[in-house]
């Protein structure tokens, strides 16, 4: 069963909008076992230019699907969205599926509140492939030092050892063009 979150940002959540959404994202409840109470967040924004960006957030006991998309049509977004998280949900479990049936752990991702996948479900192309191992050492700095290490090597995130903490941290540029930090423990 699914619960709904849904917020709107410069727009009027209306029944019809409601019930779109949860028509949409229910399609989602197949994947999980019965029981399992689920919660969408979902956030609509519209913005000046009359885009829409709606976000929908289902965090699980061991992953969380998160998708986005931003469009002139909000139904268009909300279509997109939906397809994006079910692509999501399909990849996760058969590579889970995948890594349980060759005996490597996996941990307690999909074992309780998600229903096993069939085996005309299995994504063709989900395959990881790693083309590139680079091995760096992480160097004292602080954040905005960081950043200025990011802009010159032209990456989207950077990752360092906090002068302070002594921690490794992370630096990436998100898409409205300001700038996060990740804190690891």
């Amino acid at each position: 069963m699914i619960k709904y979150n849904i917020r709107g940002e410069n727009v009027e959540v209306t029944e019809a909008i409601r019930a779109y959404i949860e028509d949409k994202v229910g399609k989602l409840e197949k994947y999980f076992n019965d029981g399992h109470e689920v919660n969408a967040y979902v956030n609509l924004k519209v913005f000046a230019d009359k885009t829409f960006k709606v976000e929908v957030t289902l965090p699980a006991k061991n992953v969380t699907l998160r998708a986005e998309d931003t469009s002139q049509d909000m139904y268009a977004s909300i279509d997109l969205v939906e397809e994006k998280l079910e692509r999501q949900i399909r990849k996760y479990k058969t590579r889970t599926n995948r890594r349980s049936k060759n005996n490597v752990p996996t941990g307690m991702a999909f074992t309780d509140e998600f229903a096993p996948l069939a085996q005309t479900d299995e994504v063709a192309d989900d395959e990881v492939k790693i083309v590139r191992t680079k091995h760096i050492a992480l160097k004292p700095m602080d954040a905005e030092e960081a950043i200025l290490q990011m802009d010159m090597l032209g990456h989207d995130f950077f990752i360092y050892t906090d002068a302070e903490t002594n921690v490794p941290h992370i630096v990436y540029r998100r898409k409205d063009g300001n700038h996060g930090v990740i804190e690891t423990e």
